[in-house]
Formats: C-alpha cells, structure tokens, sequence
C-alpha cells in the first residue's frame, strides 16, 4: 500500500500535469454527464483518483456547491488546491486510497476517471465494489472511465484491468443498473491516443 502511495506522491512531484497521459483541460465527456443527468447544484458529487484534473475546476465554473476529491497522493492536491485559490475552500480535499476510504457521507454522483483500472487483483475490485455500494446514495449515479481492451495494457509504469461493456456490467449488476457504456479516444499530451471505455450506472 505504501509502495502504491510512493508511486503516485512521486509522479506528481517530479511531472508537470502536462506531462501525464491522462491530462485533459477540457473534461467535456465527464461534464455531459453531469449536464446530461440534470443534476442539482448541491448534488453531493466525489471525484475519484481525482488528481489534479480539471474536473472540479469545471463543476465549480457550473456552480456545484458539494464537491469532493479524493486521491492516494497528497502532492496531487497540494497542486490542484494552489491552482483553485480561494475556489479551493469550496471543495473537501480527501486524501486517502480508495480502498481505504470511509465515509459517513452517501454521494449522489461518484466519478472515476482513469483510477478503477488500477485496480488489478480480484480481491481489490471487490473491494471497491464493496465500497461504492455502501457510500452511493440509492438513486445516485456513478461513472466509470477506463482503459477499454483496446487501450493500453500499463499506465503510469503500472499494470491495468481493461474493461469491456459486458465486463463491467458483470462487476457491478449486484447493485447498480447500467445506464450506458461508450468507448471514446483521448488523444495525450504526447499525441498518441488511448482507448477508453465510460459507462453510466444507477444505484438500485
């Protein structure tokens, strides 16, 4: 575990956040969610493996007034808190793995972007799993990006699950409903382009 957080306190003290694939300033796909759902602006939303993405950024600009961040690197939202400014205090900052998270608060939208597909051994998905069924509100939505079959096989020097529809759908039927799955290309700072798979569910 420790090992995990060294790996990520690393990558975000010795990278600018244009130097990760993962960087998007305009995290539109994650947005239309959001806009597509027709959410309040006091829905409770947390964003997962967060980072320093630019998402929160976003859903501020929308004036959201509940938001949350988690992520396993305290560098990460050092960053994200220094470039927010005062918006920062309009955000609770979790720093935590996510397989460590508890929470006496239920979210009504769970966002996760590029952090489940960290997640490798049957053992931690479960875990997760366990995790988003307990603190997602009955109704609330969650989304899920990750690598598709046809992305990347590592990320960040680090072993991934890739997901297809049928995969996903089967890990978390228990207790959410599928909404919508769609793949979509994210071209990098570095120009080439990562595969990814997103899809929609509501908790039952």
């Amino acid at each position: 575990m420790e090992n995990k957080k060294a790996h990520w306190e690393n990558v975000f003290t010795t990278k600018t956040e244009t130097e990760v694939s993962w960087f998007q300033e305009n995290p539109e796909t994650s947005i239309n969610f959001v806009k597509e759902f027709g959410l309040p602006k006091n829905t409770k939303i947390i964003d997962i493996g967060g980072g320093d993405s630019y998402f929160i950024d976003a859903l501020l600009d929308l004036g959201f007034t509940n938001l949350y961040l988690l992520d396993i690197s305290a560098k990460a939202i050092e960053r994200i808190k220094e470039r927010l400014g005062e918006k920062s205090e309009n955000v609770t900052f979790i720093v935590s793995d996510i397989l460590d998270f508890e929470s006496e608060i239920t979210f009504d939208f769970w966002h996760d972007r590029a952090s489940f597909h960290f997640l490798t051994t049957e053992n931690e998905i479960k875990k997760y799993v366990e995790i988003v069924s307990k603190l997602i509100s009955k109704d609330g939505k969650m989304i899920i990006g990750t690598f598709s079959e046809n992305g990347p096989k590592k990320c960040s020097g680090l072993d991934i699950t890739p997901y297809s529809e049928s995969k996903m759908d089967t890990v978390f039927e228990d207790n959410f409903d599928k909404i919508n799955c769609f793949t979509e290309d994210h071209k990098t700072p570095f120009d080439t382009i990562q595969n990814f798979i997103f899809c929609s569910f509501n908790k039952k």
